[in-house]
């Protein structure tokens, strides 16, 4: 049988494709066949009907702990960006010319650390960051001088740092929302107690709008 792909022959495209993260929370929905089954297994007995209840029991169970990493994993990349915050504002301080940075910034970075776990505002907050942090890099290529200042050098290369550990963190933050939005329409258990519980899928975190214009520009 022949390959579905065939990366040598099949249409490519040159062009490339701009894709990005949608914003949508699916809710899971208990399927027909599910509660027909459920209802086979009571009629069959109440030993197969308990062993679907304690199934159920363990799938909830397993949800809750599936959320709780979910909050682990937002937890730290909050904690690398309450980091950035403090370094960027120290760099504002530093330069000649204050950059005035958006104090809802750091509020919405406290009120994750209160544990806060809204996807969309920590999207939002790491996206502002990233244009506070483009704002500083414009003011410290434009005066030549300022890279000598060695407490300014060293904030800089802190918040180059620090991105790479809230992308790392991001990375693992995805991985687990994957798991989580794959486990709650596994057919029947998870997804009856998905369905009863109201559960739906979880919004990955995505580059903001700053990093992708950033990685079209010209860096040579």
């Amino acid at each position: 049988m022949a390959n579905g792909l065939d990366e040598m022959n099949d249409p490519i495209v040159e062009g490339g494709r701009e894709v990005n993260v949608i914003a949508k929370k699916i809710p899971v929905e208990k399927s027909v066949g599910a509660i027909i089954l459920e209802v086979v297994l009571w009629i069959c007995g109440i030993i197969p009907g308990i062993i679907f209840e304690v199934l159920k029991i363990k799938a909830k169970n397993y949800f809750h702990q599936l959320e709780q990493k979910l909050q682990h994993d937002a937890s730290q990349i909050d904690n690398y960006m309450e980091q950035r915050v403090q370094i960027l504002q120290n760099c504002a301080r530093l330069l000649d010319k204050a950059i005035d940075l958006d104090k809802d910034t750091f509020t919405k970075v406290a009120k994750y650390r209160a544990g806060s776990s809204d996807d969309e505002a920590r999207n939002e907050a790491s996206a502002q960051l990233d244009g506070i942090s483009r704002s500083i890099n414009v003011a410290f290529e434009q005066y030549p001088d300022l890279k000598a200042h060695q407490e300014l050098a060293d904030a800089m290369q802190q918040n180059s740092y620090l991105q790479r550990e809230i992308t790392a963190a991001r990375e693992v933050y995805n991985d687990t929302v994957n798991t989580w939005n794959r486990e709650i329409f596994v057919w029947p258990v998870k997804q009856m107690v998905a369905a009863k519980n109201g559960y739906t899928t979880r919004i990955p975190f995505a580059a903001s709008q700053e990093i992708k214009d950033k990685a079209r520009s010209v860096f040579f």
